[in-house]
């Protein structure tokens, strides 16, 4: 086993129609107003930008973002990353089948507006390029890759709520900048910390 290579799978359910929520995870600018763990976002062209990225570990990783593909017909987002990190990244969103009587999918899929909900796959391969990060691999491995996991889970929540979604944990951030996907650290969620992704 390569303790530097990191491999990630997810899957997000929520009552939401797939269109919007593609249309959230395609605007890489706006993650900061929902996700707590992305920190900023400085954009260096229409296909590619910075994404500073701080979860519960005490570091900040800061990975180049290049859209790959962007497919709304089959909902697939994918980037490659550079810096901190390197590899790709993916997002594959789905419509739920029909929902039954009870409002699920029976696939634990909720109901949301007009009986639509979504499944989001997210996938990633990554390497760590932090000299710190790749030293302490080995003994820290389950670490990072719990650090992973609560960061995902608060992207989650927090796009539900961005959302507006029922069961929502968390509300845009107030004071953003319009269209800068930028909030004000101190409008932040307090406690954020690192990803290994």
């Amino acid at each position: 086993m390569d303790p530097n290579h990191y491999r990630f799978r997810g899957v997000w359910r929520l009552p939401v129609p797939a269109p919007a929520v593609y249309a959230a995870l395609a605007d890489v600018p706006g993650y900061p107003l929902w996700w707590p763990e992305i920190r900023e976002v400085r954009r260096a062209d229409e296909d590619s930008g910075d994404v500073v990225v701080r979860a519960l570990l005490p570091y900040r990783l800061v990975i180049r973002l290049e859209a790959t593909r962007r497919d709304p017909g089959t909902g697939v987002l994918e980037a490659a990353m550079r810096g901190d990190l390197e590899g790709w990244s993916r997002f594959t969103v789905t419509p739920l089948g029909p929902l039954g009587p009870d409002g699920s999918d029976g696939q634990g899929g909720l109901d949301g507006p007009g009986g639509a909900g979504c499944r989001v796959l997210f996938e990633e391969e990554a390497r760590p390029r932090k000299p710190l990060l790749r030293r302490l691999a080995l003994p820290l491995h389950p670490l990072f890759r719990a650090n992973h996991a609560v960061m995902m889970r608060r992207g989650r929540r927090g796009l539900a709520a961005h959302l507006a979604v029922p069961g929502g944990l968390r509300a845009p951030v107030p004071g953003a900048a319009p269209g800068t996907g930028t909030a004000p650290a101190r409008e932040r969620a307090p406690g954020a910390g690192t990803v290994n992704r």
